[in-house]
């Protein structure tokens, strides 16, 4: 799924039309639209703090949003910079193995499983 498909699909299940979501994070119903159609004329996505209103109100996940959009949220950001050798080893690993990690810490931390999944 989509970025721009994710934000409608949050804002049909609220019962909201992008007239009325629009005012609330601060842009024009047609920007909005376009944001959902992926149809921008000067980027992929929308910046951060627009991503951050509409998971506020849509009630939507702020990081699986930020993702979506490509951008790495902050907390993210930080622990990537704090331990660079795990994330560089991360990267290297298979399917497979990033679900055996990923088994092994839902074991030990009580994490969500993505969506999808």
């Amino acid at each position: 799924m989509g970025f721009g498909e994710k934000i409608r699909e949050l804002r049909k299940a609220k019962g909201m039309t992008l007239r009325e979501v629009a005012p609330l994070v601060g842009v024009g119903f047609h920007y909005l639209s376009k944001v959902e159609n992926e149809k921008l004329d000067f980027g992929q996505f929308p910046g951060e703090s627009l991503i951050k209103k509409l998971a506020e109100v849509l009630g939507g996940d702020e990081s699986e949003l930020l993702l979506l959009a490509q951008k790495v949220p902050d907390p993210i950001r930080q622990r990537v910079l704090e331990r660079p050798e795990v994330f560089t080893a991360l990267a290297d690993c298979n399917d497979a193995m990033l679900d055996k990690v990923m088994g092994t810490i839902q074991e030990k931390v009580k994490v969500k499983p993505r969506r999808g999944k």
